[in-house]
């Protein structure tokens, strides 16, 4: 089961081009420090300026580095249907154990829109599915009766809610049944995203302290919450400044800060503030990284 905390990989990169020493050394410790999955080529691993030659790259070095330890969960979203069949496809053939597919965005498909889109890459390739709702980028919202209806697809096994909108997790689960995967994807409520039934965060502050978010979501999933109260507090920070300038490049700062790898990012994005170096520098620090 995919659950727990589960890492959004940032992607590496180097005079231009993927740091593939870094990435595969990244993958090998966030699992060395207790991480229950990852995710290559989703939006923090930079997939909307990945070619398509180093898309299929990176998520089969992360099938290699992770050599089945813990789930990858492959992104394979576009706003074009036969795209995202085809990195679906490229998931499955690069070893992948999942394909994470975010809704349609620019396009502004409607609800049976929406469902067609995923319904086509269901039928197109035999994968487990987790299906990505993140309003603030694709502009579309998923309800929860067409969250309901994705999940009568045989392949459709859960989903990641951006929203921040933790209400939703019992009519996602009313409508979706008890062993549909319901994934946060916004760190800050995590929390109460769990309290509410959910099973576990695609988590950003984790690439930086993979063993802190680990310990986070251990004890929610063992129904600790007064611990993970207390995880929460001392992580609350990196939560929310890993995005005061535009996501990676505070991550990928932080990162290398310890020297794990360059902090360099590819156009539009631009290298974070001075000021945003030193709040996510004291973020890690609140969090118990020595940096």
């Amino acid at each position: 089961m995919v659950k727990g905390a589960i890492t959004a990989l940032v992607t590496p990169f180097k005079n231009g081009g993927v740091d593939e020493k870094a990435f595969q050394d990244h993958v090998e410790w966030q699992i060395a420090n207790g991480i229950h999955g990852v995710v290559p080529c989703g939006t923090t691993g930079s997939s909307p300026t990945l070619s398509d030659a180093e898309h299929k790259r990176v998520i089969a070095l992360c099938v290699e580095a992770a050599a089945g330890r813990v789930p990858v969960v492959a992104g394979a979203g576009s706003n074009e249907t036969s795209v995202s069949i085809r990195y679906a496809q490229h998931a499955k053939d690069m070893g992948a154990d999942v394909a994470m597919v975010v809704t349609p965005y620019y396009n502004k498909p409607n609800q049976e829109g929406i469902f067609q889109h995923f319904k086509a890459i269901a039928d197109a390739v035999d994968i487990p599915i987790i299906v990505y709702n993140v309003p603030s980028r694709s502009v579309v919202d998923i309800t929860n009766d067409t969250m309901g209806r994705l999940s009568k697809l045989p392949t459709v096994i859960g989903c990641k809610d951006a929203t921040g909108d933790i209400s939703r997790v019992v009519g996602i689960r009313d409508r979706c049944g008890e062993d549909f995967i319901q994934l946060s994807g916004d760190d800050p409520t995590s929390l109460g995203h769990s309290a509410h039934g959910g099973h576990g965060a695609i988590s950003v502050g984790s690439n930086i302290a993979p063993a802190q978010y680990a310990a986070f979501h251990n004890a929610m999933m063992a129904g600790d919450y007064a611990a993970a109260r207390e995880w929460n507090s001392k992580l609350d920070r990196l939560h929310k400044d890993v995005f005061l300038d535009p996501s990676p490049g505070p991550t990928k700062y932080g990162l290398s800060a310890l020297g794990r790898m360059q902090p360099d990012v590819r156009l539009p994005i631009t290298l974070p503030s001075k000021d945003t170096e030193e709040a996510v520098k004291s973020a890690m620090r609140r969090a118990g990284i020595d940096v």
